[in-house]
């Protein structure tokens, strides 16, 4: 177990260093799907915030945005616009109507595909905000292992700080826990410093129980984060897996001392999905997880929506859409 003296001494959390994979433990893992249905329904259905409580968790979100763009029309040009816009997520007439021109509030990282690393690095120098890249055959995965570890030693040789990878689901659904736990270390080895960010496609997965037990392999070999979704699959973020995913970084930290981030992304469009994972995240982990190092959220479209609600806090009402663009 990790002292928090050791914990705090480097003035940041302490990466997870992975340990050796325990299959009694992974296959003990238990899932009550109903059980867990009911309380994420009621988690967000009492737990609601109103005025400048609202517009403070609002502001708050938009530190935990992985601003993302993963479009196949990707261009150098939408990219640098992109992370202006993370440097800058607010009008300066919103900033001082809030009150907040002091805070230099921008987003958590830019996300990019593997191509564009170079062009957001070169964007963002200076500024110390990183530059995540999906990799590793993103979104399907399904290329081979010694594909996928050039592939990261490729992004993180660009400049990428953190690495957004994908699991093999087979291993997931095939129940082959070594495999899925050793092709995840490889990648964690190849990706050095850079941080890890695990996707498990969650939608893919079959059932909760798997997803449990998924993202307990993906903490034993190493994770940083793991993340809901890659944004592609007809299911992506739920609050139901969300709930199975924080137990499973609480379970692991209780018993290794180590703490790992999670990541929901795909299909959070709204102020109100945000303030909804903001709740489970406080409910689940508490606030020492309310911080970008160890809460991402995983958007493209969801920062014109905060703004959108943070104007009718300011002003009283809506505005179009069109006063709020994305790049």
């Amino acid at each position: 177990m990790v002292t928090e003296v050791e914990r705090v001494s480097t003035g940041r959390v302490v990466r997870n260093p992975g340990m050796p994979l325990d299959l009694d433990w992974v296959r003990r893992t238990r899932v009550n799907r109903s059980a867990v249905e009911r309380r994420a329904a009621t988690m967000v259905a009492r737990r609601t915030v109103k005025k400048e409580w609202q517009a403070a968790w609002l502001l708050r979100a938009i530190t935990f945005l992985d601003l993302t763009t993963l479009a196949g029309d990707d261009t150098p040009s939408n990219v640098r616009r992109l992370c202006a816009k993370g440097l800058h997520p607010l009008r300066e007439d919103m900033e001082r109507a809030l009150g907040i021109v002091d805070l230099d509030l921008r987003v958590a990282a830019i996300c990019v595909y593997h191509n564009l690393v170079p062009v957001a690095v070169e964007a963002l120098e200076g500024t110390g905000m990183p530059v995540a890249a999906v990799s590793t055959g993103f979104p399907a995965g399904q290329i081979a292992l010694p594909d996928k570890l050039a592939e990261i030693e490729r992004s993180v040789a660009a400049g990428a700080g953190e690495i957004d990878i994908v699991i093999t689901r087979g291993h997931v659904l095939t129940e082959n826990w070594q495999a899925l736990y050793d092709e995840t270390r490889a990648m964690r080895d190849a990706c050095g410093e850079a941080h890890m960010k695990t996707i498990l496609a969650t939608g893919e997965l079959g059932t909760l129980q798997q997803v449990g037990m998924a993202s307990l392999v993906c903490m034993m070999a190493g994770a940083d984060f793991i993340k809901t979704s890659t944004g592609k699959e007809s299911v992506n973020a739920t609050l139901p897996v969300g709930l199975v995913m924080t137990r499973a970084i609480r379970e692991y930290h209780e018993r290794s001392g180590f703490t790992v981030g999670f990541k929901p992304a795909g299909g959070i469009r709204t102020a109100r999905q945000a303030l909804d994972w903001e709740a489970l995240m406080r409910e689940e982990l508490g606030v020492e997880w309310l911080t970008p190092r160890l809460f991402r959220l995983g958007a493209s479209s969801l920062l014109s929506d905060i703004e959108r609600q943070l104007s009718y806090f300011i002003t009283g009402r809506y505005a179009a859409d069109q006063y709020f663009p994305m790049p």
